[in-house]
């Protein structure tokens, strides 16, 4: 959220001089105490949950819900690595850019059965939304009522994995188009 500030003020010349990461090093400042909280909320609401409803646990339904919360971390991160990079061009950061984020996290919290045929298409296939957020129905041995195979399902989350790998190499070609502010 800081990116446009940093780019402006010339401090992201800073984070370039240093042997991480900068993707590593701002994720890291933006690490609060306030993010790591919600982290746990979720984390205790995803155990009660788990241990409440009635679900066949194997091991490879494990394995996937571990494997969707990773991706869906990825992809949600992703999201704002867009928004940062965008503010190597702009200088400012996009309210466009927020309408994804913070708009996609409000969108993730209802089915996606709910919304119109172009919007679950543009949420499934251009920006991975729904792929990291919706496709559960696999571990809950339920009928998608999309109507998407249970093959579909079990591969899903790695799009989100995916979306932020492509992410990522959308900062390096920022990061190789940066100008200094010269300060």
């Amino acid at each position: 959220d800081d990116m446009g500030n940093l780019v402006k003020q010339g401090a992201f010349d800073r984070l370039l001089l240093h042997p991480r990461s900068t993707v590593l090093q701002l994720i890291g400042k933006a690490l609060t105490l306030r993010r790591i909280g919600r982290f746990f909320q979720r984390a205790i609401v995803l155990a009660w949950a788990v241990m409440n409803l009635d679900i066949d646990w194997t091991v490879l339904k494990v394995l996937l819900a571990a494997f969707k919360v990773l991706c869906g971390a990825c992809f949600f991160l992703g999201l704002f690595v867009i928004l940062g990079t965008l503010t190597f061009w702009t200088t400012e950061t996009l309210e466009i850019m927020s309408a994804l984020t913070f708009g996609g996290i409000e969108t993730s919290k209802y089915p996606l059965s709910i919304y119109r045929a172009w919007f679950r298409k543009f949420f499934t296939m251009v920006v991975p939304m729904g792929s990291a957020t919706y496709f559960h129905v696999a571990i809950l041995e339920r009928t998608d009522p999309l109507g998407t195979s249970v093959t579909f399902q079990w591969f899903v989350p790695i799009s989100g994995l995916i979306f932020f790998i492509l992410t990522l190499q959308l900062w390096q070609i920022g990061v190789q188009h940066y100008r200094s502010t010269g300060s």
